[in-house]
């Protein structure tokens, strides 16, 4: 059993989320920039001073593509043990019989915007897209990727964009039976 320190209360927490970060060798700054999150907050995550959020705890898990019962163990090492989200609820496989966790994106609803904001790190870079509302302009989603990941969305939004310009199809009704 672990004794809590009041100077820094999540030590197992951070110790797991750095043992994670460091075997797949990702730095502090991919990481961060990854979550949306700042050096310094990662690395107080990092050294148990600081509690990771929910949102922040659920993008870590999907950024290292932590599985299974090791999802549930950082978020119950979180103090968030009684509200485990369904993502991470074990159900099982028929087929086998053993027990999955499957991580799903929360809100698969497609997200309109007219503006986008770019911000890049030393590990790639963040896409904010907005949407105007009268004096202030929202985010509505952000994507953050590297610069390779990045150059493949740009060849695959300019073979998109040409295909939508330049052949389009118009739509027929079907023959009539008549």
């Amino acid at each position: 059993m672990e004794v809590m320190n009041d100077h820094a209360p999540y030590v197992s927490l951070g110790k797991h989320l750095k043992y994670v970060r460091e075997q797949q060798g990702r730095s502090i700054a991919e990481v961060s920039g990854a979550v949306e999150i700042d050096d310094h907050q990662l690395e107080r995550i990092e050294s148990g001073i600081e509690r990771p959020s929910e949102d922040i705890l659920l993008l870590l898990i999907s950024h290292f593509d932590v599985q299974d019962q090791e999802a549930i163990q950082l978020w119950e090492l979180a103090g968030y043990d009684g509200d485990v989200p369904e993502q991470f609820r074990p159900g099982v496989d028929i087929q086998n019989g053993k027990a999955t966790v499957m991580l799903l994106a929360l809100d698969m609803r497609t997200q309109y915007s007219d503006g986008i904001q770019v911000d890049t790190t030393p590990a790639g870079l963040t896409l904010n897209f907005t949407q105007a509302n009268g004096k202030q302009n929202p985010s509505v989603a952000k994507v953050g990727m590297s610069y390779d990941q990045a150059e493949q969305v740009l060849v695959e939004l300019q073979k998109a964009i040409l295909q939508g310009r330049y052949q389009r199809v118009p739509k027929q009704l079907p023959p009539s039976n008549q």
